[in-house]
C-alpha cells in the first residue's frame, strides 16, 4: 500500500479534521442534529477557525521544539505584526504571539533536529529587522492544543 503519511500530516496541519458528531452528541448526551446546529453556529460567528489534529511530534520527524524570542529594530517596533506576517509563512513556525517585556515577539517552532533548526534560524536571522534572539528549547511537552501527552 501506498504511504502518504507525509501528505496527511501536511493537510491534517492545515484543518480537514471534522468532528466526529455522532460521538460528542453521545457524550454530550444531545441529539446529533442539535449538535451540528451550534457547530455550524459557533464556524458561522468565527469562534471555530479550523480542526486539526494533535500529533505526537516525534513520530512525524518534528520533535525538536523551540520558543524564540525574538528584538526588533526600533524602525520595526511600531509594526510587529508585519514581520510576524512575513514569518508565519515558515512552514516550521507553529505560533508568533506579539508579546510585552524586554522582547516584541515569541515564536514557537518545529523542527526535526538541531541542524534543521539552526538552518531555519539562519533565514530568521538575517530578515531585517529582527536585532537578537534568545532560544529556549522544550525539553519534554506534557500538554499541547489542551491535550495531555
Amino acid at each position: 500500500m501506498k504511504d502518504i503519511t507525509s501528505k496527511l500530516v501536511k493537510l491534517f496541519k492545515t484543518g480537514y479534521c471534522t468532528p466526529q458528531i455522532a460521538r460528542v452528541a453521545k457524550q454530550l448526551q444531545e441529539p446529533s442534529t442539535t449538535l451540528h446546529y451550534n457547530i455550524k453556529k459557533l464556524e458561522k460567528e468565527g469562534a471555530i477557525k479550523t480542526y486539526k489534529a494533535v500529533f505526537d511530534y516525534k513520530k512525524i520527524n518534528e520533535g525538536f521544539c523551540v520558543f524564540m524570542l525574538v528584538k526588533l529594530s526600533p524602525d520595526e517596533y511600531g509594526d510587529p505584526e508585519r514581520i510576524g506576517r512575513e514569518l508565519m509563512k515558515l512552514p516550521h513556525i507553529e505560533s508568533i504571539d506579539i508579546i510585552t517585556g524586554d522582547w516584541e515577539m515569541i515564536i514557537k517552532i518545529r523542527t526535526k533536529d538541531q541542524d534543521e533548526y539552526y538552518d531555519l534560524i539562519k533565514n530568521v536571522i538575517s530578515r531585517k529587522g529582527i536585532t537578537k534572539i534568545t532560544t529556549l528549547t522544550s525539553l519534554k511537552q506534557l500538554k499541547t492544543e489542551f491535550v495531555e501527552l
